[in-house]
């Protein structure tokens, strides 16, 4: 190899931002660049004195020796784990490791490279912590296209407004317009095409059963990567109907209140009965700031039993802001105070309410003392503040997606390449063996062709659009059983065709159920059933190989079962793994789909 080979492949590896180790068969690090020193915060020197499992927790590295030992005993020749990894300061960051065997050279050693994804990992979590957000709220979470197509639909906008996210997605955000507001669609557009954000707009809305509900709307607008387009809209919508009413029983409390003849004596205790049962949180309070009564709302938003609070002085309770006497004090000289957003600090956290305070009055007109309207907006407050990051982190998981897409093009074919370099160096060593290797080497660039060609197909596979989800799914098995050399047992009884969006999930949940099953089975025979049975979609995978703890799998990482929930659950169906070391794996998923027949024996 002449000096400028050398100095060739000396560059590649002292260059390259992916950290590189050379290890031995044992793991032991025989050279390392620089990328790694700076990846794992140790010094080459000290790097080369570890064992290549020394940097990740027990876990981590029982599963990356498992396949490191496969590796050395040939039944593999290389494999790709995400794991974590122990900085010099003990910090825990994640990794890509790539691990292939180089067994062209006299002495086989074994290439690590190794990429940092911490960030990656972070989104992952903050993705799936948003969503459980998104889904566990009572508020209605909706985000759309610039034209208003409905493009996501929370559990929570089922609840309020009655539509499925099956039968809301794709539709049009008009449907829940009132025709007698034909103007305001046109108005929130308007104002979001602009760059401006809908705050707190009270309104009405018409569920799916053409019932009339009051919402309250706080909608901003999508930007696209560069942050000056605007592309759509996510927004939070609350029913407030049950507040409105409340609303109108204070009305009449202050009706009531107005007499200035009727009720005499009784009135205070009518005022009382009024208090204790209106569907709000109310509470009565004397000039002394002593509780007379509270609402059986009241009492739930704070947490408290009536006798607890009752006879005791506001301005006694633990945590009451200062401020508030203020307002106090304001309503006993006659005043009426509001605001539609207050915080404070309370048991370690901030709540949010939305407050009245007015006095009530006497038979002979004198105060007698103050009415508090309230209502917890706590969870409205979180969830706005989510869901003002939700165009940044929606945008930022764009733009990772799009850099995850292009390492692992990069990646594994720059790992491969440098690995043909140092094959064809040693062809320089070993001119004898010239007309052998260029055939080995020939076949190893159509191979990384096919597998270049192949990962594209599993990104997007134009088949599924072209054949249909049905003969995409079986055609896709058919290549990466080739691929992978082992056989693909696929079955379908479903005659018609599947909707796009559920065929996309669907594919995704096989391939990821493959991809586990050829890495971490051990056999070289999978059974595919895709059925249609009561009014449901079912897609099984099984295997009889090595199986696994679904429990410690759930928590750990690599399998990607979490990332297989999430979807089947954003289809409103369900999945059920089964599996037990040596006993096989089964993956069941079943997503709700009505057939014609059943749609018309439905509406019979």
């Amino acid at each position: 190899m002449s000096p400028d080979d050398n100095r060739f492949y000396s560059d590649i590896f002292n260059t390259s931002p992916i950290g590189i180790a050379v290890e031995t068969l044992d793991g032991q690090p025989v050279f390392v660049n620089p990328a790694l020193c700076r990846f794992l915060g140790f010094t080459e020197e000290e790097l080369q004195g570890k064992h290549c499992v020394d940097f990740s927790p027990k876990e981590d590295a029982e599963k990356d020796w498992a396949l490191f030992q496969q590796l050395r005993a040939g039944a593999i020749d290389h494999y790709r784990i995400d794991k974590r990894y122990f900085r010099r300061d003990d910090s825990l960051i994640w990794g890509r490791l790539s691990v292939s065997l180089l067994n062209s050279r006299p002495s086989p050693l074994v290439l690590a490279m190794i990429e940092d994804i911490t960030e990656k990992k972070a989104a992952e979590e903050a993705r799936f912590r948003l969503a459980a957000i998104v889904e566990s709220s009572d508020d209605a979470i909706i985000s759309g296209a610039l034209d208003g197509t409905i493009v996501s639909w929370n559990a929570g906008a089922q609840r309020i407004y009655g539509y499925t996210q099956a039968e809301a997605i794709g539709k049009s955000i008009a449907i829940l317009f009132p025709p007698e507001r034909p103007d305001e669609e046109n108005k929130i557009h308007e104002t979001l095409r602009a760059g401006g954000r809908v705050e707190q707009f009270e309104t009405v809305r018409v569920t799916k059963t053409g019932k009339r509900i009051n919402v309250s709307l706080t909608i901003s607008p999508v930007h696209d990567s560069s942050g000056r387009i605007v592309v759509g809209f996510s927004g939070i919508g609350r029913d407030i109907t049950e507040r409105k009413l409340a609303e109108e029983s204070m009305r009449e409390i202050n009706r009531i209140l107005g007499e200035k003849n009727a009720l005499l004596q009784a009135r205070e205790e009518l005022l009382r009965v009024f208090v204790k049962n209106v569907p709000a949180a109310v509470a009565m309070l004397d000039r002394d700031m002593r509780y007379l009564q509270v609402s059986d709302r009241w009492c739930s938003d704070n947490s408290v039993k009536a006798s607890e609070v009752l006879g005791r002085s506001r301005e006694e309770l633990p945590e009451m802001p200062e401020r508030w006497k203020e307002f106090n004090r304001r309503a006993l000289e006659g005043e009426t105070l509001r605001a539609d957003e207050d915080h404070w600090e309370s048991g370690g956290r901030t709540r949010w309410n939305r407050w009245e305070v007015r006095p009530w009055r006497n038979p002979d007109g004198t105060i007698g003392g103050i009415l508090v309207f309230a209502e917890d907006i706590t969870c409205r407050k979180q969830m706005e503040e989510e869901l003002s990051g939700m165009s940044r982190k929606l945008i930022e998981s764009q733009e990772q997606e799009r850099s995850r897409i292009g390492r692992e093009l990069h990646d594994d074919i720059n790992q491969r390449i440098a690995m043909l370099a140092l094959q064809l160096g040693d062809l320089k060593e070993h001119p004898a063996e010239v007309d052998i290797r260029v055939q080995e080497l020939r076949k190893e660039l159509t191979d990384m062709a096919n597998d270049v060609q192949a990962l594209s197909h599993d990104l997007h596979s134009s088949k599924l659009e072209y054949l249909g989800v049905v003969a995409g799914m079986k055609s896709w098995c058919n290549e990466f059983s080739g691929r992978q050399k082992i056989e693909i047992n696929f079955r379908s009884d479903v005659l018609g065709a599947l909707p796009l969006d559920m065929g996309r999930t669907l594919f995704r949940l096989l391939q990821e159920a493959l991809h586990n099953a050829s890495k971490h089975s051990g056999v070289k025979r999978v059974d595919v059933q895709l059925r249609e049975k009561s009014g449901e979609i079912h897609l099984i995978v099984s295997d009889t190989g090595r199986g696994f703890d679904v429990e410690a799998a759930l928590q750990g990482v690599g399998l990607g079962l979490s990332s297989m929930r999430e979807r089947v659950r954003l289809l409103n169906g369900a999945i059920s793994i089964e599996s037990k070391p040596a006993a096989g794996t089964t993956i069941r998923v079943r997503v709700p789909f009505p057939s014609k027949q059943d749609s018309h024996r439905a509406a019979i």
